[in-house]
């Protein structure tokens, strides 16, 4: 990021001399803002070359640095971090923005959730041309593209709905029932009717339009992300049986998902940053796998709060042994103690994993540990290829 830190300071407005004129898709939410990034450009390369960015620099800074970077690319899909997306629409005016969730976010560092989505509320406002391409069984994500005037409703799933028992709108609870839900202070505000959804197989949209949806990357919201990267794809022009491919081919996003070998492991890692994402990244865990790492961390960019830990249900692994790793290990080894979890703790990941049984590891990780861990397999696999 450090040519965006760079030019924002010698040119502040440069974000949006470097947008002009292309057209853009914006991708935020609280969990799965990478691979439905990945997913989105993937989606639109038939309509031209597109400016996205590789790793996930989702603030100012790396934002520019990939505009920078492809500047000859008349087509974006950026990543957005929540908190900035009012400010870098105004800078780009996105010609689709993506809401794909919203949960709360380590509190410490982010702030309370009902204010972001205020916040992206205002910011919509100001852009009555955008397409908003919304997450319609997210009350919060609903609330906040619910006065658009222009609206792709995508059926992407919600399987956390902790952070959205109150109606952001009138403070009344919200009802839920198999047909969706409603807000008891205003029930004009309830679950709008998709344009777009999946089931196991396929995707289903506008028109009687129906495809076969495979994936490379697991998990019941990936397929949700891929209606959303699909639904966005096509209102910018593409061709919905080659957006639907296009999806398919996403697999390994920064790191998540990829298999690693590592002596007589096959490691697989998943990554989750939020008590949203644990869940769903825990319903990815493979119970018939050899061993299980969870490792965690409380670095700044995870949020150095970790009461988020009581809030995920960590007695799904009442039947799988667990290794607790990171540097708050302990703090983990707690949380799985009251959980009943069997587990054992090994601070340092990679001897965790070395501790497991040969074959299969899972590890799913929270930000710097998965980052760090990365590292860490990357430097053995050059070592044992030789290289420095």
């Amino acid at each position: 990021m450090i040519g965006g830190l760079v030019a924002a300071k010698i040119d502040p407005d440069i974000m949006r001399r470097l947008a002009a004129g292309k057209r853009t898709a914006i991708i935020t939410g609280t969990n799965g803002k990478s691979t439905t990034t990945r997913m989105t450009a993937a989606a639109l390369a038939e309509i031209g070359e597109v400016a996205t960015q590789a790793d996930g620099a989702n603030m100012d800074a790396g934002i520019i640095a990939t505009l920078t970077l492809q500047r000859s690319a008349p087509v974006c899909a950026l990543e957005v971090d929540e908190l900035h997306v009012p400010h870098v629409s105004d800078a780009v005016d996105p010609e689709v923005l993506v809401l794909l969730n919203l949960s709360r976010d380590q509190l410490d560092r982010v702030g309370e959730i009902n204010m972001i989505e205020r916040r992206l509320r205002e910011g919509i406002s100001r852009h009555p041309k955008t397409t908003v391409v919304a997450n319609c069984d997210d009350v919060l994500v609903t609330s906040a593209a619910f006065d658009a005037e222009h609206v792709v409703w995508v059926a992407a799933g919600a399987s956390w709905v902790g952070d959205s028992v109150s109606c952001p709108r009138t403070g009344e609870p919200i009802v839920r029932s198999d047909d969706g839900w409603y807000s008891t202070g205003d029930q004009s505000f309830r679950r709008p009717t998709p344009d777009w959804w999946v089931d196991d197989e396929n995707i289903y949209g506008p028109d009687g339009f129906r495809s076969r949806l495979d994936l490379a990357v697991p998990g019941r919201a990936n397929r949700g992300n891929a209606a959303q990267a699909v639904a966005a794809a096509v209102a910018m022009g593409a061709d919905p049986d080659k957006a639907v491919a296009a999806v398919g081919t996403v697999g390994e996003v920064a790191g998540r998902y990829g298999i690693h070998q590592v002596g007589n492991h096959s490691v697989r890692t998943l990554l989750a940053k939020n008590p949203a994402g644990w869940q769903e990244a825990l319903s990815m865990i493979d119970q018939d796998a050899d061993g299980l790492v969870i490792a965690v961390n409380g670095q700044v960019p995870d949020g150095e709060d970790l009461s988020w830990l009581w809030d995920v249900r960590f007695e799904a692994f009442e039947t799988m042994a667990v290794v607790a790793a990171g540097e708050r290990a302990a703090d983990l080894s707690v949380r799985l103690l009251y959980a009943g979890a069997e587990h054992t703790t090994i601070p340092d990941p990679v001897r965790a994993i070395a501790s497991c049984p040969p074959g299969r590891v899972e590890v799913l990780a929270n930000y710097t540990a998965f980052r760090d861990l990365g590292i860490a397999l990357d430097r053995a696999a050059r070592s044992r290829r030789g290289e420095q």
